[in-house]
């Protein structure tokens, strides 16, 4: 089949293996993610999602595989140049910085896009200035877009647990990433907050034009808004298709409830 713009593979993993001492991790896994989709990462605890994750920011070492982002290997970028080469990221445990702002912690998700370097901003030079407005400019669209707008000049520390996941989101969004990597968005969110959780990222997808990755356990929400889904389990990938596909296959069924349908 002769690959679109719309079905290309933005990211493809591509039989990646990680080994923890004696522990399978990863076991030669593989898929692709197509730019535009929204992909759901499934598996019981220990199945290897987050371990995958970590490999995709770069912060675990693949055994072997390759993960291409593009046409690029990840493996060959530095760590610290994952965001602006486009991949964004949240992370299950909040890593928000609780002393300052929802405009201040946006605005740190932004440095990925700056240019201007340490003596510009040393010597306040008008380029410092044009590119600080741009950046709160650029921040405040996104805190309206997650409705924020409120809470904007709030300490993240004294906002409600499930206002703090959409500044953290904010957060990853200020980049401008090409892919979304959400680990966990909904966990410690109550029903509403889930069903809202839900509608904000197939809406971030279509204003922002952006492609997500997401690991989640809860399925009704991985099931609602993916295109795809890819089910993980002791490392390895054990099946992959649409939502309908993935929730009725036997080994999935098998790995949630125990035994076979």
């Amino acid at each position: 089949m002769v690959q679109t713009p719309e079905t290309r593979a933005l990211l493809s993993v591509r039989d990646v293996g990680v080994r923890f001492g004696g522990i399978v991790a990863l076991d030669g896994v593989s898929f692709d993610v197509a730019a535009g989709q929204i992909v759901g990462l499934i598996g019981p605890n220990g199945a290897g999602k987050t371990t995958l994750f970590n490999c995709l920011s770069r912060l675990y070492e693949c055994e072997r595989g390759d993960i291409l982002f593009g046409a690029q290997s990840l493996l060959r970028v530095p760590r610290h140049a994952i965001a602006a080469l486009g991949i964004g990221r949240t992370f299950q445990n909040l890593a928000l910085f609780r002393t300052m702002t929802v405009l201040e912690n946006v605005m740190v998700g932004r440095h990925a896009r700056t240019r201007t370097g340490f003596l510009r901003n040393a010597l306040r030079t008008p380029s410092v200035g044009s590119e600080e407005r741009s950046t709160e400019k650029r921040c405040d669209a996104l805190i309206d877009l997650l409705e924020l707008g409120a809470v904007a000049h709030t300490r993240v520390a004294d906002l409600p647990f499930g206002t703090q996941k959409r500044v953290e989101l904010a957060r990853a969004l200020a980049s401008e990433p090409k892919l979304l990597l959400l680990d966990e968005p909904a966990s410690g969110l109550n029903h509403e907050e889930v069903t809202a959780l839900g509608a904000l990222v197939r809406a971030i997808r279509e204003t922002l034009r952006l492609t997500v990755l997401l690991v989640e356990h809860h399925m009704s929400l991985v099931m609602s808004i993916s295109d795809r889904v890819v089910a993980l389990n002791f490392g390895r990938k054990i099946a992959e298709g649409t939502p309908d596909e993935v929730r009725a296959h036997p080994e999935v069924v098998a790995a949630y409830l125990g035994g076979a349908r």
